[in-house]
């Protein structure tokens, strides 16, 4: 029986340690492309506020996750919020949700009408842009993988890679120099190829048609225009200007009983697809209401007197995405803040902004002497662990060309630090492990003491040691170790680290402490601004107290068809107009994962392509040796890089198997002992 049982305990050993093992797993970053902000009473006062009284509508020049075309001002989505009947309160009564989307003609990006390439048709489907297979109608779709004017140069038995599986590859070019066989492959089978001439009497382009695509013949999947061949010596080449691809292997069609979440009345009418909700929609405080293909609101956490939330649509998707602002048109003053341009810094539970940039004295298309001016201005903010009873209630925020920033001097807008973490998670670390809170920052449980009420961390900067201390947890500790630093931009006394320490743990096996409330600034690269430096174009800096205003010395051109720098790292994205016409926005970038969007052509390779959207980022998180707790994801690393992938709980990489090994050591000792 002893045997049984010793044998019974060896394999659950194993079971924990192949279960510890197969837990560790990556964590996908994320992108929150955001719509303006709705502020009011309740849904009825927001409607009549933001609306006309009876429908609010929103559209691409300001929610940017819906497609736009700035050059010819097309857009193709509208979602709405009716005040029907069940429509109060926070609530959203049935077919009060209208999402709208109705297809419209855009230009190719390689534009060149005399030989075919002028427009084509193009429909967005919750926030992707998709091509309706058939142009009139809007219920067979296929999603965009390319439009590109960009020039690739390709050498015989090479491959350009369209992204998504598709290919093109380069099989010979003929010994006149004057023609080219490509191939066309998706996930290396072959799909179709042409040989295509190149002289002057030709059209260079290569049209793919294929049948049976969602039941629709003489589908075009493929534009290719091939600029000039080249047969040397040593290469035989092609350059490609101008491609244009749907994803046709994965197109859809969409039925009148399809659901979208909670959008689950389709109407198909034509051109236009129309979807709303056969039940009411609770906008529900404090949470993110999905109702569709990752489109949905974000809602603030407020009293049931106030409500206030924002259209949103989660991207997971790596890639650079543009973080655009609300579309400005002709020679009017502009302004935007953090309502209009989600790129600028904003908390949505305290509704507080601080940025933001406007546009006067323009003339024609050239903002004069002081038109164009930035202001920023020391807001404070809720901690994310929101405890004021133990001094956790609120801290010092300023938002700085579209990054988050803490003043040094709380009442001083001069000297900074970006803010790289303000968490509520827990976190459970075992004595000797670090938990990387990001940007080289770690914490180090060194020992917990024998009563288990203390906890000795210490906290480091690339490996080098900054600080540490011994924290009580009984009932009369405060449970927070601040970490304060002298010198740091000529500042003594700088709070640098906040850490609460919940609970800490003595057990035979382990040692553990339990923390939840973290926040860190990058006192390290920390900086101070002077009234003579100069962001890009923006070159004259006054630091009014907790006021920073910079604004432009010289004129200052939107030049069209162009993305025109404003200053680090913001620019304006200006169409392509007549001179009689003017339109343009402000975009920062946001990069998640590698900056991979999809493997797409580029000149003498892959092209990355930029995509739009008001961003709000959320960060890979921290991890090394960390264990999460309560299923709450480890804490974000604002403005940083992702790290490595955290552990789920109770499994810290490599410590299940130590458990285990031990365990079974443990078996076989007792095995022998009782033989």
């Amino acid at each position: 029986m002893k045997r049984f049982a010793a044998v019974s305990l060896a394999v659950l050993m194993l079971l924990t340690v192949f279960a510890s093992a197969a837990s560790a797993a990556n964590v996908t970053s994320a992108i929150e492309i955001r719509g303006p902000v709705y502020n009011g009473s309740d849904i009825d006062a927001i409607i009549d506020t933001y609306g006309d009284g009876t429908t609010l509508s929103i559209d691409a020049t300001e929610f940017a996750a819906f497609y736009y075309d700035i050059d010819d001002n097309v857009t193709t989505e509208t979602l709405s919020i009716k005040d029907v009947s069940g429509t109060e309160g926070n609530v959203i009564g049935e077919g009060g949700l209208v999402y709208q989307t109705t297809i419209q003609k855009v230009a190719y990006e390689y534009e060149k009408p005399s030989i075919g390439w002028s427009n084509y048709s193009l429909i967005g489907f919750f926030a992707d842009k998709y091509i309706p297979i058939n142009p009139d109608k809007a219920d067979k779709l296929a999603k965009l993988v390319l439009d590109s004017d960009d020039k690739y140069t390709i050498r015989t038995g090479e491959q350009l890679d369209l992204g998504e599986g598709y290919t093109i590859e380069a099989k010979q070019v003929d010994v006149d120099g004057e023609k080219v066989w490509l191939e066309f492959q998706k996930d290396g089978e072959f799909i179709d190829d042409e040989i295509i001439s190149v002289g002057s009497n030709a059209s260079n382009t290569w049209e793919v048609e294929l049948d049976d695509i969602q039941d629709e013949d003489d589908v075009v999947v493929l534009r290719v225009h091939v600029n000039q061949v080249f047969q040397g010596a040593v290469d035989s080449i092609a350059q490609i200007e101008g491609l244009w691809l749907i994803d046709y292997a994965n197109a859809m069609t969409i039925e009148s009983d399809d659901e979208f979440g909670d959008l689950d009345d389709v109407q198909i009418n034509g051109d236009t697809l129309t979807i709303t909700n056969e039940d009411t929609i609770t906008l529900t405080r404090d949470d993110t209401v999905e109702v569709a293909e990752g489109l949905g609101f974000k809602v603030a956490d407020t009293s049931s007197s106030v409500l206030r939330f924002y259209a949103v649509k989660d991207i997971t998707e790596p890639g650079t995405y543009e973080v655009r602002g609300q579309v400005a048109s002709g020679s009017g003053d502009f302004t935007w803040n953090a309502t209009n341009f989600a790129g600028f810094y904003y908390d949505l539970n305290d509704n507080v902004e601080t940025e933001s940039l406007s546009v006067s004295d323009l003339d024609g298309n050239v903002i004069g002497e002081g038109g164009l001016k930035y202001t920023t201005t020391i807001k404070n903010v809720d901690y994310e662990y929101n405890k004021p009873s133990i001094g956790w209630d609120q801290y010092p925020v300023i938002g700085f060309f579209a990054e988050e920033y803490i003043p040094i001097n709380a009442d001083k807008a001069d000297k900074l630090a970006k803010l790289i973490l303000d968490s509520d998670d827990k976190y459970t670390i075992r004595t000797g492990e670090q938990l990387d809170l990001g940007e080289g920052y770690t914490i180090e449980a060194k020992q917990v003491d024998v009563d288990g009420e203390k906890v000795w961390l210490e906290f480091q900067k690339d490996g080098e040691f900054i600080d540490d201390e011994i924290i009580s947890v009984g009932s009369n500790a405060s449970n927070t170790w601040e970490v304060e630093l002298d010198d740091i931009q000529d500042e003594d006394d700088v709070v640098v680290l906040r850490v609460h320490v919940n609970q800490v743990f003595q057990g035979a096996v382990d040692s553990i402490a339990q923390i939840e409330g973290l926040w860190l600034i990058d006192y390290a690269n920390a900086m101070t601004i002077e009234s003579d430096d100069e962001f890009g174009d923006l070159d004259n800096v006054k630091i009014k107290g907790a006021t920073l205003e910079i604004t432009n010395e010289d004129t200052f051109t939107l030049t069209r068809d162009d993305d025109v720098e404003i200053g680090q790292g913001m620019f304006f994205k200006v169409a392509d107009t007549p001179v009689s016409e003017l339109r343009y926005y402000p975009f920062v970038e946001k990069t998640i994962g590698e900056g991979e969007v999809v493997e797409e052509p580029e000149e003498e390779g892959n092209v990355t392509e930029t995509e739009e959207g008001n961003v709000t980022e959320t960060e890979e998180e921290p991890t090394e040796a960390v264990t999460e707790t309560e299923g709450v994801t480890e804490p974000t690393e604002e403005g940083t890089e992702p790290t490595e992938a955290p552990t789920e709980e109770g499994k810290t990489p490599g410590f299940g198997v130590v458990l285990g090994l031990v365990g079974l050591l443990a078996v076989v000792y007792l095995v022998r002992r009782n033989n």
